[in-house]
């Protein structure tokens, strides 16, 4: 990933440099174990640690003749040790390295990323409490529908990401195995007490059941939680974007004293951050799909899958990363205009009451279709530049007859419904959001 979009600790988590740690962690927990069974003699894992040095670019220069990074990298290491060399990568074929290496990479992106989403769910419940009752304009179809609140809209964000942490912690969950099961993941050189011992010193599981590699719908799994969570976040800065529009301006995203935002135009002010968080969103959605071309191989397997994975797995976490920290800014900056919303609220005459107003007279006319008629006609008159809604039915004889003034103004109450708006935080928070 380009340094533009990468934080330094999530980058590092993918540097080649430590990449190579996590390839001697794996190899010094087999030699472990295999001192731990005698099968070594004892203090050779501390020997192997006291000698070698990780150089990557010693690994790179033996890669250019070997054309294999594994054996290059054992070869890096041999170079510099003596008989305790031998015990190194026992019974091992390079993809019981890499798999279980690559799992323990995953698990602290994870960890990285759950990191990140922690701050972003706070803030977004704060601002559902803050805002339960700010009563704005729901929209459908991009349409003015009925009144809904600001909080409203943020619960269900909140809730959303909630559902997408689960997802997150159900596919790291999933990840949280490795091999050590050979060239097919027979166990013929290694047995399973070997597998589970040195896994366990690693923090994994075995895989129950593997090739010569940790199938692939486990990565898949993974990358389509990161590409969901992208989703979400896409799906709330769309909507900060639609709200910034300078027809509606009800809720814009943070802009500094001293940020320009056009070589051309100095007025402007443009929702960048959430724009960019909508592109990342197409990369991880890309990816996701990559990773699930990665699930069928050839037979026990084949290595087709291992250059996507060198791309699209560092790249999925970086630019997550990224994108999180962003829209935290985002969340954190956010301004809210509360007048605004009620202006446009107010915009449409009435017209987001039609609603209430059609019960009401159905219920007094007992017929729906003549109730909807009226509404409609007057609806049309207001749509057409004239005056308000009430007014407008206040005309209508039928409506006259069956509802007095008093009782017109109710239905045209903007904050008739916020009991059920509250109903809905305690069923969602519990009840001690109830105002």
């Amino acid at each position: 990933m380009i340094e533009r979009y990468s934080q330094p600790e999530m980058a590092a988590v993918w540097s080649t440099k430590h990449r190579l740690e996590i390839w001697l962690r794996v190899e010094l927990a087999l030699v472990e174990t295999l001192e731990e069974r005698g099968t070594a003699p004892p203090g050779t894992a501390d020997a192997i640690r006291s000698k070698v040095v990780l150089r990557p670019e010693r690994v790179d220069e033996l890669e250019a003749t070997l054309h294999h990074d594994v054996i290059a990298f054992l070869t890096s290491l041999t170079e510099q040790l003596g008989p305790e060399g031998a015990t190194l990568h026992f019974g091992m074929t390079s993809s019981d390295l890499l798999d279980t290496a690559l799992s323990l990479q995953c698990l602290q992106a994870c960890d990285l990323i759950e990191g990140g989403l922690a701050p972003v769910l706070a803030r977004i419940r704060e601002l559902a409490l803050k805002h339960k009752m700010t009563v704005m304009v729901g929209r459908t179809h991009g349409v003015h529908a009925e009144p809904t609140t600001f909080g409203l809209k943020m619960l269900g964000w909140y809730t959303e990401l909630l559902r997408q942490q689960a997802r997150l912690r159900e596919a790291r969950a999933g990840m949280r195995v490795g091999k050590l099961s050979g060239a097919v993941g027979t166990l013929a050189h290694l047995p399973p007490e070997v597998e589970e011992r040195t896994l366990e010193r690693l923090g994994l599981a075995a895989a129950p059941v593997s090739t010569q590699i940790v199938q692939r719908d486990r990565h898949a799994h993974l990358m389509l939680a990161l590409a969901q969570l992208a989703a979400s976040l896409e799906k709330f800065a769309t909507e900060i974007r639609n709200l910034q529009r300078t027809e509606i301006r009800e809720a814009q995203e943070p802009f500094g004293s001293g940020q320009k935002g056009s070589s051309a135009m100095p007025h402007k002010r443009n929702p960048i951050l959430c724009e960019r968080i909508s592109g990342i969103a197409r990369l991880l959605r890309g990816y996701a799909i990559a990773a699930l071309e990665n699930v069928a191989l050839w037979h026990e397997r084949d290595i087709s899958h291992s250059s996507v994975e060198r791309v699209i797995l560092p790249d999925a976490f970086i630019i997550m990363d990224y994108a999180l920290n962003k829209f935290c800014l985002v969340m954190n900056g956010l301004v809210v205009d509360e007048q605004q919303m009620r202006r446009n609220l107010d915009l449409t005459g009435g017209l987001v009451y039609s609603q209430k107003i059609l019960l009401a007279l159905t219920k007094h006319l007992g017929s729906r279709e003549k109730a909807y008629a009226i509404v409609q006609d007057a609806a049309r008159m207001i749509w057409d530049g004239r005056g308000s809604l009430k007014e407008e039915l206040m005309k209508h004889p039928e409506v006259s007859r069956l509802l007095d003034r008093e009782e017109l103004d109710r239905l045209f109450e903007p904050e008739a419904f916020l009991h059920s708006v509250d109903a809905i935080f305690a069923r969602t928070l519990g009840k001690e959001t109830q105002s």
